[in-house]
């Protein structure tokens, strides 16, 4: 791991540079104290905000709706370098990152946290990120996201602190940000305020078990294909029937999974 001079010091959304000093991480904002509170462990904090610093995510990071903390691994490092990780125990290839670097970071971390909030681990072995979950994670205080990078973080951490891993799919990434910036978008699009029209979510995609309808707008026909008639009827009840079954018919061909889901629960 190569050495770093310590660069200036991060809090949250208002700055996304790294620090090593812990106890500068973050700073209470009176303003904010009761918003959603999203903190992530990472060894670049500078991907913070990212994409989540655009469009309704970003406005409602701007009207404090939620705030953002990234905590900086290489702040708790051991040594001259700030060391993170060590070579796997029984051998093999890649790092492992450190029980006690992680933990340094996680018990920090969590004396800034609201109570309540969970404690998750980015990982390709987790249980699935799905809609339900995103909407659970709403409406709790906040949460904490640890990026994993290497070959994966020391299991007696996990165990420690009963971390909960969740996996946004089935293949490896190089580290746990982007899945972080994918949870954290699902997450707070949910959050009161944040969309504007509740209606929106309870008409997309897996918010009943299904694939959302297709959509259409302006103009009424384009490259010689037309908006379905019933669209245009102003039959709200044949439009509703019309969506749905689209909706089943997408899924059942697309989703297989999620139709013997909805099946088996309509049982």
């Amino acid at each position: 791991m190569s050495d770093q001079s310590p660069p200036n010091r991060s809090h949250g959304r208002k700055s996304i540079r790294p620090t090593l000093k812990p106890r500068d991480l973050m700073e209470p904002d009176p303003e904010i104290a009761r918003a959603w509170r999203a903190q992530v462990i990472t060894l670049f904090p500078e991907a913070f905000p990212g994409t989540l610093g655009l469009s309704l995510t970003g406005k409602a990071l701007k009207e404090r709706r939620w705030q953002l903390s990234p905590i900086p691994l290489r702040s708790f490092g051991e040594g001259k370098h700030r060391n993170v990780d060590d070579t796997p125990a029984g051998g093999g290839a890649g790092m492992v990152l450190r029980p006690d670097v992680m933990g340094a970071a996680i018990d920090a971390a969590r004396e800034e946290q609201h109570a309540g909030a969970p404690l998750i681990y980015l990982s390709p072995r987790g249980r699935p990120f799905s809609q339900a979950m995103a909407r659970d994670l709403a409406t709790r205080p906040g949460v904490t996201l640890i990026c994993g990078r290497f070959e994966g973080l020391d299991q007696r951490v996990i165990d420690h602190y009963n971390i909960i891993e969740v996996s946004i799919g089935d293949y490896v990434l190089t580290g746990g940000e982007i899945a972080a910036q994918v949870m954290l978008d699902a997450i707070v699009r949910l959050l009161p305020g944040v969309l504007g029209n509740a209606a929106s979510t309870e008409e997309e995609s897996f918010s009943d078990g299904l694939l959302e309808h297709p959509q259409y707008t302006r103009p009424a026909e384009w490259q010689g294909r037309a908006i379905p008639p019933v669209l245009l009827s102003g039959d709200h009840g044949a439009v509703a029937r019309w969506r749905r079954d689209q909706s089943e018919a997408l899924t059942r061909e697309r989703r297989p999974d999620l139709w013997q889901i909805l099946k088996e629960q309509e049982e």
